[in-house]
């Protein structure tokens, strides 16, 4: 079957809120064509309801897209946050977090490959975090899964260059998301503090002052996949305020 003629197509996993709906937005105004892979509903580019974990499901999914369209970027954006030592946090807990933030991209990955080999050009970009360069208190599994993010985008990046697929990590710090504001609300809850002074505390122990916004990290998503930054593979992409410069 021929592929439409659409040489901009985006396949994201977690474009639902926060950064992944800010990045949809950004790269549908930009003129792509963008297929958000989620389990939460969202209006913004066509809506696939797939859950990241289950592998069967995200092959099947983005096979359906690649019939159609030939995949120019993937963006690998599921996953959830964790605040636990390592003490704190069970067997199970941490199965869910590999499943979800580390497996996700692992299938999402996978499945994209054919897609992109074929056209022998593609941009892989897997949201990680500051933490894929730094340690954090209280963070053991958020950190150990975006470490290992980290690592997938370099040696994916390694592995594909010959056909011309770069993969990168992008690296945000503190952004004002939902999943900021929940794990804001869940330390509050946790000691009593005050919200507005934890708010004004995490602005503070950023070195411009200030958290990070969604529309700031899709700019660089944008970014990422365009032929502006054809000669960047395998690079850890911070962008945090200067916090992991400290």
């Amino acid at each position: 079957m021929d592929k439409h003629t659409h040489n901009k197509t985006l396949v994201i996993t977690g474009g639902s809120s926060g950064i992944g709906l800010a990045i949809c937005e950004r790269f549908v105004d930009a003129g792509y064509l963008v297929f958000n892979l989620d389990i939460q509903a969202s209006s913004v580019g066509h809506f696939i309801q797939v859950d990241v974990t289950d592998s069967h499901a995200v092959h099947h999914a983005i096979a359906n897209i690649a019939d159609q369209h030939s995949i120019s970027t993937l963006i690998c954006n599921a996953g959830k946050h964790l605040s636990a030592n390592i003490e704190h946090t069970d067997e199970a807990t941490l199965d869910g977090m590999l499943a979800l933030n580390v497996k996700g991209a692992y299938h999402a990955i996978q499945a994209t490959l054919p897609s992109m080999k074929a056209a022998k050009s593609g941009s892989i970009i897997l949201v990680a975090s500051e933490q894929a360069l730094v340690g954090k208190a209280k963070s053991f599994a958020y950190n150990l899964t975006k470490h290992a993010l980290a690592s997938m985008a370099k040696t994916t990046a390694l592995d594909y260059a010959v056909y011309n697929i770069r993969a990168n990590a992008l690296c945000p710090g503190t952004i004002d998301t939902p999943l900021y504001q929940q794990a804001i609300a869940n330390y509050v809850a946790r000691s009593g503090a005050n919200a507005k002074d934890i708010h004004a505390l995490e602005a503070q122990s950023q070195p411009l002052g200030r958290i990070g916004l969604p529309e700031e990290v899709a700019a660089y998503a944008l970014f990422l996949a365009s032929d502006e930054a054809s000669f960047v593979t395998g690079a850890l992409q911070v962008m945090d305020g200067g916090y992991a410069a400290q």
